[in-house]
């Protein structure tokens, strides 16, 4: 059979896909000399081969690392793994499908290149900030590997040299879709180190820069990332829908949806990139004067640009191209519905849409290389003058502490902020949706999970945030409200349950976000961690090892220390409210009477810990919180007033937990003691008869026989 021209479209090789990724070199090359970053310094030449080899090979790490994690991600949610029918397991019976094993090859392949590039970054980087060209020296050898083991930026390229090596190697073993799920998060950490170099680790408001930098780059890997892999998959797109029947799992009636799923990702990340960009750029820039009088301005200007032109191109796709494609079952439009000169139009100009997509983006990804080593207009560095508070914490002193100021200061936590939106955003959406459904939901749920985002909110961007930097009081404000009263909220919002009611039901072989959350709580892990035993001590636990060792101190000092201190308070407390009163689906949920035991456990312990704190004589972190030099109270008394503070917060939500648990179980009674009641008018209380029966065999048995 002779293939059409919309098959051959898409089976054709893809040098175009190559040329314009080349456009983003070229526009690097462009950059470079309009800035000067390829000349020489004027005290050190570190080489033209470190000068200009050093952007080029962190241009091929940013592409090589957004296409691992995109390849990796796009297999895990959009991709079917297997071909066949589902079986009575839901497992799919064929063997495994050609698009996911391609998948695997480009993030396998990708990897290798991802890890050899971050190698290359690594050794020019050392080279640039030296001063010395490349040899095979003594002198240059022993300076890199100082520079690797014990240099903030050389530890963090290490980092990622580390973690590129690490998926490349798991790629080419793993092949469950949740293992390459589980990779592809992996590769999301490299943006870690990444965030924490360059202008945003060193520059004003450290939090907010080095937090819209890392979700900056969450939404570039997502985005030009899952483009890529889409070109290099057209071939493979094409002989697949040609191939395989509309009865396998991932024939045709799959294909037309893969856009669409990568559509979904695409927007969110176009939201992403485009907010955190300007809240980056504010730090960066001083006014209208630098953006347009600077040569960092104006790469900036250029980005924005490109932004927007990305922006239209993406609704092209998402409001015309798509439903043409996916609209018809056709899939990819290769196997199509519509007439051939229809089908073969759309997806030309598909085509052409995502090569200048490819085009734009990458050349973006070049100017970011070349703007990350350009010195923004802002200055950098502290001031002279800069106060104790400053130097430790990297902030000036807030006003005395006061009850209006925990309400009135704000110091906005851009990466909570987003999370915070996003699960606002998506549970009112589901509501609406299950209650177009003719789906009941309760308006105390909603409005319990919104009030518990909004404490969320106040306790990472507000004066918990702001004082929890500098006192120990308010330390333990944020502390006590993310582990004792925000997740109260947030648990009896009921959002699994939620989900579980509004996320569709994939029937294609792929994993939604409905099928992870199942597969999630079905876990070994979620056993484990919810287990009553293990949830208390978790909560309580934790505690002790928290205060009593280093893990204090990296939490305030570190950035990365301080979010995983929130991350952690936040989810022990839900972990531990999920166990006590949530509704939500468990691997197994412990009596009520046993709920309250291990609740009066946790009361108790709090109690003991809070009066130690409150007669300790030792300051804890004393290097910490003993030289801010406020001057408003002696640090020790603070620290006593946040035992009290740790008391009266752990205690008055423990008792509100008891009262829920009580009442719960009060309802859990009375609704078993209707279902018996039901149970017997039915049965005509058959059970209790034979009840009674029984005892009176039992009583004729051992009653005395007559003589």
């Amino acid at each position: 059979m002779t293939p059409t021209r919309t098959e051959r479209l898409w089976a054709a090789p893809l040098p175009l896909t190559a040329a314009a990724l080349c456009t983003g070199l070229l526009a690097l090359i462009v950059a470079g000399v309009l800035t000067g970053v390829g000349e020489a310094g004027a005290i050190s030449d570190s080489g033209v081969l470190t000068r200009w080899g050093l952007p080029a090979a962190r241009y091929i790490h940013h592409l090589a690392m957004a296409v691992v994690v995109a390849a990796a991600i796009l297999a895990a949610v959009a991709i079917p793994s297997r071909t066949g029918p589902r079986d009575r397991k839901d497992r799919s019976t064929g063997e495994e499908h050609p698009l996911y094993s391609r998948a695997l090859q480009i993030a396998m392949t990708a990897a290798v290149v991802w890890t050899v590039a971050a190698i290359a970054v690594l050794v020019l980087t050392f080279s640039d900030l030296a001063g010395l060209r490349l040899s095979a020296d003594q002198a240059f050898s022993q300076g890199f590997f100082d520079y690797a083991l014990n240099i903030a930026t050389g530890q963090a390229w290490l980092a990622i040299v580390l973690i590129a090596g690490t998926c490349a190697t798991l790629l080419a073993a793993v092949r469950h879709p949740a293992g390459v799920g589980l990779i592809g998060a992996l590769g999301l950490c490299a943006i870690v180190p990444m965030a924490m170099m360059g202008h945003s680790a060193s520059g004003d408001d450290h939090t907010a820069a080095v937090n819209s930098l890392g979700l900056h780059l969450l939404g570039v890997v997502i985005w030009v990332g899952g483009l890529a892999v889409l070109a290099v998959l057209a071939p493979e797109i094409a002989r697949t829908a040609k191939s395989l029947s509309v009865k396998d799992q991932g024939g045709p009636e799959i294909l037309g949806t893969l856009l669409s799923r990568y559509s979904v990702l695409a927007g969110l990340a176009l939201v992403t990139v485009a907010a955190s960009g300007v809240i980056n750029a504010d730090l960066r820039v001083s006014g209208p004067g630098d953006l347009f009088g600077t040569e960092y301005g104006l790469m900036l200007v250029a980005k924005a640009t490109a932004t927007l032109l990305l922006a239209g191109i993406g609704f092209a796709h998402r409001s015309w191209i798509i439903p043409r494609l996916a609209g018809s079952g056709a899939g990819s439009g290769v196997v199509s519905k519509e007439p051939e000169q229809s089908s073969f139009k759309t997806s030309k100009l598909l085509w052409q849409l995502i090569l200048v997509e490819i085009a734009v983006m990458s050349a973006v990804i070049g100017i970011s290389v070349v703007l990350g080593r350009t010195s923004p207009p802002v200055p950098e560095e502290l001031p002279s003058d800069a106060t104790p508070a400053r130097l430790i914490t990297g902030y000036d002193l807030p006003p005395e502490p006061g009850l209006a100021n925990f309400f009135s200061l704000w110091r906005f936590d851009w990466l909570w902020m987003a999370i915070i939106l996003l699960l606002a955003i998506w549970y009112v959406r589901a509501v609406v949706k299950v209650r177009t459904r003719g789906i009941s939901w309760p308006v105390m749920r909603a409005a319990s999970w919104l009030f518990g985002l909004a404490v969320l909110f106040w306790v990472t961007s507000g004066g918990p945030a702001v004082y929890g930097m500098v006192t120990f009081s308010g330390h333990m404000i944020q502390h006590m409200t993310l582990t004792m009263v925000a997740p109260i909220f947030l648990v009896m919002g009921s959002p699994v349950t939620l989900a579980m009611r509004a996320l569709p039901t994939r029937g294609d072989g792929t994993r939604g976000l409905r099928e992870w959350i199942l597969w999630l709580v079905h876990s070994t892990w979620s056993r484990i961690v919810t287990h009553p035993i293990v949830a208390a001590v978790n909560f309580a636990g934790s505690i002790l090892l928290f205060y009593y060792t280093p893990v204090f101190g990296l939490a305030l000092e570190y950035h990365l220390g301080h979010v995983f201190m929130t991350m952690h308070f936040l989810l022990t407390g839900y972990i531990f409210a999920l166990v006590i009163i949530g509704r939500d689906p468990l691997p197994s949920r412990p009596p009520h009477f046993v709920r309250v035991i291990i609740l009066l456990a946790t009361m108790v312990f709090h109690a003991f810990f809070a009066v130690a704190l409150m007669s300790s004589s030792a300051l804890i972190q004393a290097d910490w919180f003993g030289n801010m030099g406020h001057g408003w109270f002696p640090a020790i008394d603070d620290q006593h007033n946040g035992g009290e503070l740790m008391w009266g917060l752990g205690e008055i939500p423990a008792v509100l937990l008891g009262v829920i648990v009580c009442i719960q179980w009060a309802k859990d009674d009375k609704r078993e003691m209707k279902r018996l009641d039901r149970e017997a008018d039915r049965t005509g209380d058959a059970e209790l008869e034979a009840y009674n029966q029984m005892l009176e065999d039992m009583a004729a048995h051992h009653r005395p026989s007559s003589r």
